[in-house]
């Protein structure tokens, strides 16, 4: 990675098992924001962006009858800090395919 990608988001890529892990550690903040549980979780994309830690944009499936999702900004601190992911802000109303673009 070059210094001028510092603060640049990634391209969108295909959500893996981290990627699924940090949104199950994020559910319950948004549940708790949005007031309402969320049975189906599935991360299917994501983008990244490095600054002092990672932002990440990450698409949500929320329904397995159709392509409902959600859209989550998170922040995950740098590892020596040991701080759990948070929740930073959410979009809902989204389907798969909606661009994943920074909100």
């Amino acid at each position: 990675m070059s210094s001028e990608d510092l603060g640049s988001w990634s391209e969108t890529l295909t959500a893996t098992p981290q990627i699924q892990e940090i949104a199950n550690k994020v559910k319950p903040q948004l549940e708790a924001k949005d007031k309402k549980p969320y049975p189906v979780f599935i991360a299917i994309k994501y983008r990244t962006q490095v600054v002092a830690g990672t932002n990440y944009l990450i698409q949500v499936s929320i329904s397995n009858s159709n392509d409902e999702c959600v859209h989550l900004r998170v922040f995950q601190s740098l590892p020596h800090e040991k701080k759990e992911p948070s929740l930073i802000r959410y979009e809902t109303g989204k389907t798969k395919n909606d661009p994943l673009e920074p909100f």
